[in-house]
Parts: C-alpha cells; sequence; structure tokens
C-alpha cells in the first residue's frame, strides 16, 4: 500500500477535529528524526559580532549543519529572529516569513516553527517600545495598568508573528545583591503573583504564549549570585517561592521555564519532583517546560551531573523538559544516537512531543489555512529593504512605537514613581535654578533595564540608531514647562571618576537653587553594568565614587533632591536625613523622563509605592519577610530594620484615613471569609492615590513564620473632594502556611489583620479569633481577596 504523504489531506490538519487526535495521527507518521527536531530551538544569525547576550552562548550557539539540511526533519522554534540583532521591522517580519515558507517546504509534514522572543520590558527588538521595568510595575500595585500593558506589548509581538514570550519573571526578591532583582517585581509573593498575572492575562489576550520565569528558587541563590547554588528550604519554596507562580499558572498559561540553579545539590533542570511531580500532577499543568538558554547542556558543564550531552538530554526529559533552547545541543544528534542505541527510552520523546504538538494546534500552526505572513506585512506603508537597519537609515515613523505605546509607557512610569522622603523642596517651584548633576542624568540609558532592546543588542551596534527616542531627566528638565534655569555637571561616571569632576558638580550645585542628583545603575550583562544578568553586586552601598559626589553635593548647603534610577535599592541611611528629597524611578523606560518631570514639578503626584525595602546597611540585604528571629532584638548588635520599608511611599497630599472598620466580635470561619472597610478622602485639589494593605500577623504557628506577610493591597484613586469606602473579603485561606508535617494547611486561632499605608506605617490592627477545625488547603485555594468600593457622601 502506498501511504499518502501529501500533508495538506492530513486528519491533523483539520481544525474540526479534536486536538488529542490531530496529534496523535501525526505522531503516528512521523521517523524519529523528525519527532526530536519539534524538541529544539534554532538561534540563527547568532555570532561573536553580536555580543554575550547569555551565559555561554558562542560556545553553543553554533549550529551543527547548514539551514538547509537542518530543516529537513523540521524545526521546533526559532529563537529570536527580532531580537538577535538589529532589524528593520518590516525586514525581519519578510525574512521570517521566508523561513516559515522554507521551513514547512522542506519537511514532509509541513510544520510550520515555534517563533519567541524576549518581552520583559516590551519586544526586545529594534525600533520597538521601551516600558518601565518590572520592579516598576510592582510599584505601581495596579494590576489592571499592567494588564493593559501586557496586551499593547502582546499585539506587538503578534504584528510580526512571534508566538511566544519569554516573560513573566516571577522570582520573589530574596537578596537584593542580585544582579536580577531589576527584572523582579518585588520581595512579596502576592504582589509578584498579582503583578505577574495581570501581565499574562494581557499578553496572552493577543493571542502570544506567556513564559513563566524561573521555576523555582532561582532569586534564592546565595550572597545573591547569579546562578548560585540554592538551599531554600521546602518552606520557603512552598510558601515564597512557589506562591506567584500557582496564581500565574490559574490564568491558563502554556509555557514555563526551568530555574538554572541547584537546590540542594539538585539542578532544578533535572528535578522530576519539580517539573513533573509539582508542576503537572499537583499543579495540573498541560503546556510545554522550555529549557532556560543552555541548561540541558549546563547539566554537564557547570552542574556535572551528566557524563555527556545525551546523558543530559535523558536528565532533562526525565525531569520534564519538553524543548531545548536556545539552539539544538543535547537534544539533537545526541539524543537521536541515545535513543537508537537503547540508552534512552523513545516514550520520552513522545511524551514531550506531544505537549508541543498540541502547543502548535492550539496557536493554529497545523490549521490547514496557517499563513506564515506576519500581520505587519499586509499594513500599509513603504516596502521593506531587503538588508540591514543601516541600509534602511531610519525605522519607520510608529512602525513599533506610535503614540498610543508611548502613552501607555508614560502612564506606567508616572503611576510607578515613589517618593521616599520629602522636606517641602518639592515640588519645584517654576523658575527654580537647578543644578541637574550625576552619571545618570543625560543618557537615555539610565532609563532602561538590561532586558530592553538598547541595552541588551543595541550596546553591540554602537553606530546604529537606537531606534526608540528615549528623552534624558536632564533633557525633561531644560525643556519642562516650569521654566527652570538648568546647568549640568556629571560629577563622576556610574564606575570611576575623579576628585575634579566631583568638584565642578559641587560647584554647579553651590550656585543654584536647588541640585538634582540623579544617581543609580548602568543596566547592562555579566558584568557589563552595576544591574542585570550576571551583574551582582558585593554591597548595598552606591556603585564607584556616587555617595562621595553625593556628600560633596551636601556639604555645599543648597537643597539636594536625589533621583534615583536603579535596578534596585541601595543604602542610603547616611544621606537620608540631609537629603531635601528622594525619588526613586528605578528604570522607568522611554517616557520615564517626562513621567519624573511631571512628578518633581508637583503636575503629577508621586503615587508609587516600594515592591522592595530600602536597606539601613549597606551589608543587610534581606527582605520583609522574616521570621521573629531575623528582627532587631538582644543577641545580636546587627538591627536589620530597613531605613524605607517595603510598601512605602508619600504623596504631596495624602489622603485622610477617616474610618478602619472591622468587626472583631464575630469569628473568622477557618474556611470561611472576614471584611475590613476602609474609607479615604482626597481633600486635595488634584486627585490622589492611595495603597490600602493589609497585612496578616500570626501569632502563634506550628512553624516560624514571618511576623507579617500582605494579604491584600487595593490601589483606591480619588478625584478632588472624593471620599470612597474600600471593602476587603479576606479568605481564611489566604493565611494558610506550610506546616510541621509539609502540607499547607489553615489554623484555628488568634491572628491579626494590620491595616495600613506600607508594612511599617499601620493605621488600623484587627484582632481576630479564626475558629474551626484545622484545614489543609492545595493548589485551588483562594489565594486573592475580593475587592469592592464605593463612593461616600460626605
Amino acid at each position: 500500500m502506498v501511504v499518502s504523504t501529501d500533508a495538506s489531506s492530513e486528519l491533523w490538519r483539520d481544525s474540526g477535529v479534536p486536538d488529542e487526535e490531530r496529534v496523535e495521527a501525526l505522531m503516528a507518521r512521523m521517523s524519529p528524526a523528525e519527532k526530536i527536531a519539534q524538541l529544539y530551538g534554532v538561534w540563527v544569525g547568532i555570532d561573536n559580532a553580536d555580543g554575550q547576550m547569555a551565559p555561554h552562548q558562542h560556545e553553543f550557539a553554533r549550529l551543527p549543519v547548514e539551514w538547509e539540511e537542518l530543516i529537513r526533519a523540521g524545526i521546533g522554534q526559532l529563537t529570536r529572529p527580532f531580537g538577535t540583532a538589529p532589524v528593520e521591522p518590516r525586514t525581519g517580519a519578510a525574512t521570517l516569513a521566508k523561513a516559515q515558507r522554507e521551513i514547512v517546504a522542506a519537511g514532509r509534514w509541513g510544520i510550520p516553527a515555534l517563533v519567541h522572543e524576549e518581552c520583559l520590558t516590551g519586544l526586545a527588538a529594534w525600533t520597538a517600545s521601551v516600558y518601565p521595568s518590572p520592579l516598576c510595575w510592582g510599584a505601581t500595585f495596579d494590576p489592571e495598568l499592567i494588564e493593559r500593558m501586557g496586551a499593547q506589548i502582546g499585539a506587538t509581538m503578534a504584528r510580526l508573528g512571534v508566538h511566544q514570550g519569554l516573560a513573566p519573571v516571577l522570582d520573589v526578591a530574596r537578596d537584593l545583591r542580585w544582579g536580577r532583582v531589576e527584572e523582579t517585581i518585588g520581595e512579596d509573593p502576592l504582589l509578584v503573583g498579582t503583578i505577574a498575572t495581570a501581565y499574562i492575562r494581557g499578553l496572552q489576550s493577543a493571542g502570544i504564549i506567556a513564559t513563566l520565569k524561573h521555576f523555582v528558587g532561582y532569586s534564592a541563590s546565595k550572597a545573591g549570585r547569579n546562578l548560585a547554588p540554592v538551599s531554600a528550604g521546602p518552606r520557603e519554596i512552598a510558601d515564597v517561592l512557589l506562591p506567584p507562580f500557582e496564581m500565574a499558572l490559574r490564568a491558563g498559561v502554556d509555557s514555563v521555564m526551568n530555574s538554572y540553579t541547584d537546590i540542594d545539590g539538585l539542578p532544578v533542570a533535572a528535578d522530576p519532583t519539580l517539573l513533573s511531580d509539582l508542576l503537572r500532577t499537583e499543579y495540573g499543568f498541560t503546556g510545554t517546560v522550555v529549557a532556560d538558554y543552555f541548561s540541558v547542556a549546563f547539566l554537564q558543564t557547570l552542574h556535572n551531573v551528566a557524563e555527556s550531552p545525551a546523558d543530559a538530554a535523558r536528565l532533562a526529559l526525565t525531569a520534564g523538559i519538553d524543548v531545548e533552547l536556545p539552539t539544538v545541543n543535547c537534544f539533537g544528534s545526541p539524543l537521536a544516537e541515545a535513543i537508537e542505541s537503547g540508552a534512552i527510552d523513545p516514550a520520552l520523546v513522545d511524551r514531550a512531543l506531544r505537549r508541543v504538538l498540541l502547543q502548535k494546534c492550539r496557536l493554529g500552526l497545523l490549521d490547514q489555512d496557517w499563513s506564515p505572513e506576519p500581520p505587519i506585512l499586509a499594513e500599509s506603508g513603504d516596502e521593506a529593504s531587503d538588508g540591514h537597519p543601516e541600509e534602511v537609515g531610519r525605522p519607520l515613523d510608529g512602525a513599533l512605537d506610535g503614540p498610543a505605546e508611548r502613552a501607555l509607557a508614560a502612564e506606567v512610569a508616572r503611576r510607578s514613581i515613589v517618593l521616599l522622603s520629602n522636606t517641602g523642596t518639592l515640588p519645584l517651584p517654576p523658575a527654580t535654578r537647578l543644578a541637574v548633576v550625576g552619571p545618570r542624568a543625560d543618557t537615555p540609558h539610565a532609563m532602561m533595564g538590561c532586558y530592553s532592546f538598547p541595552l541588551h543588542v543595541g550596546v553591540h551596534h554602537p553606530d546604529l540608531a537606537m531606534g526608540v527616542r528615549v528623552p534624558t531627566l536632564l533633557d525633561a528638565l531644560r525643556s519642562d514647562a516650569a521654566g527652570y534655569s538648568v546647568v549640568h555637571e556629571q560629577g563622576c561616571p556610574v564606575v570611576g571618576g575623579d576628585d575634579e569632576g566631583i568638584a565642578a558638580a559641587a560647584r554647579a550645585a553651590a550656585a543654584a537653587d536647588v541640585c538634582v542628583a540623579v544617581l543609580g545603575d548602568q543596566a547592562g550583562l555579566f558584568g557589563g553594568g552595576t544591574s542585570g544578568e550576571g551583574c551582582d553586586a558585593v554591597t548595598l552601598s552606591l556603585p564607584g565614587r556616587q555617595e562621595d559626589l553625593l556628600e560633596a553635593l551636601l556639604d555645599t548647603g543648597t537643597p539636594v533632591v536625589l533621583v534615583l534610577l536603579s535596578g534596585r535599592p541601595y543604602d542610603l541611611s547616611r544621606q537620608s536625613g540631609r537629603l531635601a528629597a528622594i525619588v526613586c524611578g528605578f528604570f522607568p523606560g522611554e517616557e520615564g523622563a517626562a513621567a519624573l518631570a511631571d512628578v518633581l514639578s508637583g503636575r503629577a503626584d508621586p503615587s508609587g509605592r516600594l515592591p522592595v525595602s530600602f536597606p539601613a546597611d549597606s551589608t543587610q540585604p534581606a527582605t520583609y519577610l522574616a521570621s521573629p528571629l531575623a528582627r532587631p532584638n538582644e543577641v545580636s548588635s546587627v538591627d536589620p530594620t530597613p531605613l524605607f520599608p517595603f510598601g512605602h511611599g508619600l504623596s504631596y497630599a495624602p489622603p485622610a484615613w477617616t474610618v478602619v472598620t472591622a468587626d472583631t466580635t464575630r469569628e473568622w470561619p477557618t474556611d470561611g471569609t472576614f471584611d475590613v472597610h476602609v474609607t479615604l478622602r482626597n481633600s486635595a485639589p488634584h486627585a490622589v492615590s492611595e495603597v490600602v494593605q493589609i497585612y496578616l500577623h500570626d501569632p502563634v504557628a506550628e512553624v516560624a513564620r514571618p511576623v507579617q506577610t500582605l494579604l491584600a493591597a487595593p490601589r483606591v484613586d480619588l478625584l478632588p473632594g472624593q471620599s470612597r469606602r474600600v471593602s476587603v473579603t479576606l479568605h481564611a485561606d489566604q493565611t494558610s502556611y506550610t506546616g510541621a508535617a509539609g502540607h499547607r494547611q489553615v489554623d484555628p486561632g488568634r491572628v491579626e489583620l494590620r491595616v495600613g499605608a506600607s508594612s511599617a506605617d499601620i493605621r488600623h490592627t484587627a484582632v481576630v479569633t479564626m475558629a474551626g477545625p484545622r484545614r489543609r488547603v492545595g493548589f485551588d485555594r483562594v489565594m486573592r481577596a475580593t475587592v469592592t468600593s464605593a463612593d461616600v457622601q460626605d
């Protein structure tokens, strides 16, 4: 009998047939080589000229054979066609379409590749918008706003033919020296999970697969060193590190990326208890687990738990990794040879392949009417160049960074700026004589994190235009409508500098009414900056000579407003009491300068809240989630109390907390709910915002718990003269923790609900008795409070 290989007539092409049947029909026809080819990505065009974007990139990124030979069996994924080197969007889309047509034509079954890109601060592509970094997302405490941002990022990706985004990062910040703190959303699992889930909903609304990073434990590395071992116990993992992933999985994500690290000696990439038993059996995840870049090969080369690439492939497949990224190494010929020799069970390949093909079904990639043409190619506009950006000249106006994108980037930036302290110098009066100094004042790089395209890729192409307009704070203040008179001196670079530069900055400050000192980090990769992946800090002192510069400015007697643009909090304890004001922007994106100018001038009321604590000592990198022994006590001379606590943030005109009520006369059932009500009033002539924060303190538990943990943090916006009553319904499941037996439980007994404007600014404490039996809860527990609000008439 002659078997037809006409892919267009096959059952698996019929979108009317259930996905599972389609996949089984296709798998039955595939050869071992065709099956394996679906389990890896291919990184085309990466070379030494493109710089170091990933660990050991040039050691592993070489293709084993030429493109034409490689695609005969098919390709599972294409890695970063827009994010590897600068390419004009239409040119990149046309090149991608050509590659997809070649892949479909070369293989017997015409299976297109899934395309993935980085999208942590917007799509990492030339001319694409650069949004605020994840710490800024956390500082907004505004999931609805971040969902809108995610939807806008996803729409840009979909226009270009991208299917999957490698974001968000759900790692909870644990050691603030870690270089990747800038990629985290904060130090509290509820905040991280709430904001990340909102971003996921937005991204997925555009048809883009969100990828949860990094499952799990990565941020708990020893001494804050990137890719260092993790010694977190099962309780810290369960109660601090896993909840954001649990919340995000409920949003229906289709991809999870493993953590690089080893936990108590076992690399996550080789751990079936995490990647299969927990993720799939307990959590019910049905999508694909994709390898963090080169992490399968790292099982041999870094972790030393595999004796060969084939052995690494065996460990990873057994653990539950389905796709090797970014390119083919262990899952290529080593895997094929090991299967042929009987060293690896082919059922492991079938298991991973089934997940990959089901995902491609859900994306429509196996449908009869699938088109390789990205939507941007159907839009009206100039024809794409056949070459690189150097031949295009300049990007098409608004191609990926139009007015709508910039307006939303500005809104997120304004919402995220945190006023840490203010003696009354802010807002700045019109026509103030300003000395704007510091290494972050006059560079667009100050606004962007390490996963933005200009700093991730563009820095390796210094002769090419940045592709997006990113004004500096100096630009914004010089052109501000308030009519400031501005002089500028750098003072010192982020790292290095000399006495002469610092003295020049001090002279400029002495002659001004107010000095605006713009300090912080240079984001980069693997030692190319002071913040970012592989850019860990020894201490939390300001990098380089920036503290010397700040002291020289303060010695002038001129009021100094510190604007911090950084990827982590720093120790400002030696200067905070002498500074006129401190404003924290983290990395606020392409519209960050305008947003900062709006806050400094008073056109916008500062409304951000800290997603991470600021330390009072440069050697104390801990977060607020600490058990009683981690608090100040008589048995240690070290006081870890933060300078600025989690949730802190000031306003020029804070609303009045007129009423806080919680009916403590009634019991809180261990399977029921409890309500807290807060009434706020805005007496200011402009709109203001408040974040009502509710923390749990459990006086007696089976294990030592954090002194307090966040249960809810609704943001409340108030128009001039408006009063609103916010009602927060808490579920008993939210009080659960991992007990002595290793199970998550809700205990009866007395608890405290602390209601306030930060973790340290508590306005009301309600002592409540939880009544009923101890309950065991799991993945299906209630993890978020229900919030309603209504206007209140005076």
